[in-house]
């Protein structure tokens, strides 16, 4: 399955039904009086968030999507059917944005989320909604309102416990397909992954959920290379890892190369909680595996892991480590939602 995560799609919510114009007609009953009906009211637009998906690839080749008009009414007062609803259905972490991709209509987080984003036109009324005592034979009745339309942008941002960052062939998809039963793309090239993965961990008995995202390079703010828009992919992530290549000359230039490129696109990731790890230990000596540990602990100013993620040496620490300050956000969740029940 191809991986998309951004689409436009238009919508439109149906018309109501319009209203009928009608007098009861029956032996033996001199004044019968009206009895036209309402038409029926135009079907919404809704967006669903479902399980079972990760991509808006769905929406490629279908961006049309138009609500079912409500019935007319009918003599006998016979109210018009309400139209049917359409239903776009998307991954959990999806943004439904307007036109000018700046405002968020909704954030769909959890599987069973609706919005609507298009309601339906109301049904128009029927002469039997103007008979009074004083006009008691009415023949007004009115066309149904029509229903909204609009362009909207859909935007997938995964959900994730970690997200792992570092400069293209650091060993991020490595270090996934080593962690878990994912299986992303592995060649000894840059910018073999094209696209966000995601993986399942277990550690320790519980399960850790990665995205690896297509590597960053200097100038990605500015759109060398693949560009930073894979980064929204990390944004709802509690804690990054951060990924070293051991064998590059500059551990440290590599580390504040990536460093600023997450600071240029803002939205709360320079400030997460991050993990730096010195991968590919496996493919050097030890005295330089120290050196560079050391170099790379003083541009950062954090304690560093030295992993392989060939190997597996150092792996398990590293994933009780993200564990560690996921089980930390969740219970800070959990303590919000505590204070906000009533």
């Amino acid at each position: 399955m191809k991986f998309l995560d951004e689409v436009k799609v238009f919508v439109k919510s149906g018309d109501g039904g319009n209203g009928c114009v009608a007098f009861r007609r029956e032996k033996n009953v001199e004044f019968g009086g009206p009895n036209g009906a309402d038409g029926g009211r135009g079907g919404n637009v809704r967006v669903l968030c479902v399980d079972g998906l990760n991509t808006l690839i769905d929406f490629r080749y279908s961006q049309h999507f138009k609500a079912g008009r409500g019935r007319h009414g009918a003599g006998n007062d016979c109210t018009g059917a309400k139209g049917g609803d359409a239903v776009l259905k998307v991954p959990a972490g999806t943004q439904v944005l307007d036109q000018d991709k700046a405002t968020v209509i909704a954030d769909m987080t959890r599987s069973g989320q609706c919005v609507v984003v298009a309601r339906g036109g109301d049904g128009g009324y029927g002469n039997a909604h103007y008979k009074s005592a004083t006009n008691r034979a009415p023949r007004r009745a009115d066309p149904g309102w029509p229903g909204e339309e609009r362009w909207l942008w859909l935007r997938l941002k995964l959900i994730a416990d970690a997200g792992v960052v570092g400069l293209p062939n650091a060993g991020k998809s490595t270090f996934l397909a080593a962690v878990s039963r994912a299986r992303p793309k592995i060649a000894d090239y840059p910018f073999t992954t094209l696209h966000p993965n995601l993986g399942v961990a277990l550690v320790d008995g519980e399960e850790l959920v990665i995205a690896d995202i297509p590597g960053l390079i200097e100038g990605a703010n500015a759109g060398t290379g693949l560009g930073i828009r894979f980064l929204g992919h990390v944004e709802r992530c509690p804690v990054l890892l951060h990924l070293v290549d051991g064998t590059a000359e500059d551990v440290a230039g590599a580390y504040d190369t990536v460093r600023r490129e997450l600071d240029a696109y803002g939205a709360g990731l320079d400030g997460k909680p991050e993990i730096v790890a010195l991968n590919k230990c496996d493919a050097m000596r030890r005295e330089d595996a120290a050196e560079k540990r050391a170099a790379l602990a003083k541009a950062s100013g954090r304690d560093v892991a030295v992993i392989s993620a060939v190997a597996g040496t150092g792996v398990t620490g590293v994933l009780r480590a993200l564990l560690a300050v996921v089980r930390q956000v969740r219970a800070q969740a959990r303590d919000s939602e505590d204070a906000l029940a009533p």
